[in-house]
This record gives C-alpha cells, sequence and structure tokens, in this order.
C-alpha cells in the first residue's frame, strides 16, 4: 500500500519515521490518527519515542528486521522502548550522530558513510547480521537520506550512477532504480518511509512519482 500524507504539514516523512519489516519508530506526539496511517500502510506497531530527546527518528535511527542502530547520544529509556519489541539496538559511537542519514539497509545488506569508522561498521554488522559496504550514492556520502530500501528494492537519487545502481544491487540484493517523491525531491529517503508491505510519501508526491515508487519497491509485481 502507498499512502499520501504530511506529518503537520511536513512531507520529509522520512526524517520523522524509521521503519522495517517489524515496527515503526514515529515521533512521541504523533496523533492517534496518524499512528493508525502508519500502522495501515506499513503492517507494523509504531513505537511512539523520541532518540536521543528529538522527534526525528528518521534521521536518527536505522534498522532491519533484526535491529535497530541509533545515535550515540539515544537515552537508555529510548533504547529500551524499542528492545521491549525484541529488537537488538545498538548506539553509533561514531561523531557522525544522524545515523539514518548515513546508513542505508535492510535485512540483506547495508551501505555506509565512507567516513564511518571501522568501529561504527562492525557495530552495524553486527546489531544487523549483514554484510556493510561503504560507498556513496551519486556522489553523496548521505546514503540514508538519498536512497529508501526495502527487502523488495530500493530506489535512489535520480543522478545515481549506472555502477552505483549495480554496486548497490549486489550489496542491497534486491532490484534498484532511481525515482522522486514530492514533485522532484531527490533526497528520497528523507521523503518517503517504507518497509516490505508499503510506502508512505509527502502529499506533493505525484501520480508518475508513485507509478516509480511502487515500481522500484516491488509493489507493482503485487498488482499484477
Amino acid at each position: 500500500m502507498i499512502r499520501r500524507v504530511n506529518l503537520a504539514g511536513n512531507p520529509n516523512l522520512g526524517v520523522s519515521i524509521a521503519a522495517t519489516d517489524k515496527v515503526a519508530l514515529a515521533p512521541p506526539n504523533l496523533g492517534e490518527k496518524m499512528v493508525g496511517v502508519v500502522e495501515e500502510a506499513l503492517q507494523v506497531p509504531v513505537i511512539k519515542t523520541p532518540i536521543s530527546g528529538s522527534s526525528l527518528a528518521g534521521a536518527l535511527a536505522v534498522g532491519n528486521s533484526r535491529g535497530f542502530l541509533v545515535s550515540k547520544y539515544a537515552f537508555n529509556t529510548e533504547v529500551n522502548a524499542i528492545k521491549e519489541f525484541g529488537l537488538e539496538v545498538e548506539r553509533i559511537p561514531d561523531r557522525l550522530t544522524a545515523v539514518g542519514n548515513i546508513i542505508l539497509a535492510n535485512d540483506h545488506g547495508a551501505m555506509v558513510n565512507p567516513l564511518l569508522s571501522d568501529k561504527a561498521v562492525d557495530v552495524v554488522c553486527e546489531t544487523l547480521d549483514v554484510e556493510v559496504v561503504r560507498g556513496s550514492i551519486a556522489n553523496f556520502k548521505i546514503t540514508g537520506s538519498v536512497a529508501v530500501a526495502t527487502n523488495k528494492g530500493v530506489m535512489v537519487h535520480p543522478q545515481a550512477t549506472s555502477d552505483e545502481l549495480d554496486f548497490l544491487e549486489k550489496t542491497m540484493k534486491v532490484p534498484v532504480d532511481v525515482g522522486t517523491v514530492n514533485q522532484g525531491t531527490k533526497l528520497v529517503g528523507a521523503g518517503a518511509v517504507a518497509n516490505s508491505n508499503g510506502v508512505l510519501v509527502g502529499e506533493k508526491t505525484t501520480g508518475p512519482e508513485m507509478a516509480r515508487i511502487e515500481e522500484s519497491l516491488g509493489f507493482l509485481e503485487e498488482l499484477l
């Protein structure tokens, strides 16, 4: 399912919400009506929690079905709220705290900012139980902001090169394609939140963009 919705007028859903096939992390002030929208679209329970005291869970956390990685400044109460759902949670030790912006992950692999330390890469590998590679997309090191990944597909910044697409496809082990959201926004990871069950995008996302999103993330096949 794909839904168009804004959060308090903000179309950048991927900044505020982090989702996997197990749960979605959302701002603590998210209204119950919107919680229902998220749960219906993604078909997972919503954990309303700040990360590092911030409502920007999508920017400060990233995960897969096995667990989540969070900013090193995340509070114990926040970590424990996620662990209650049976997920591993670890803090990234580096100075780069916006882990949702610099790590792209699904259940099969992860691509991280090239500046991430070896220690941080080990944490990603052990927590998510995937192979981890360093890389960039369209010359951007913020791999989590310029791409959105699920276990069915990945959609990336439209200026990604064919070599980058091939490398990412081998890393994530799912088809990869390019696209935009919100009437041409290229930071698709910041503008959309998705898992294997559904996608949430901003209200300005056009029909052609939605069709590309459905195709890139593997939902078009379900309709055929």
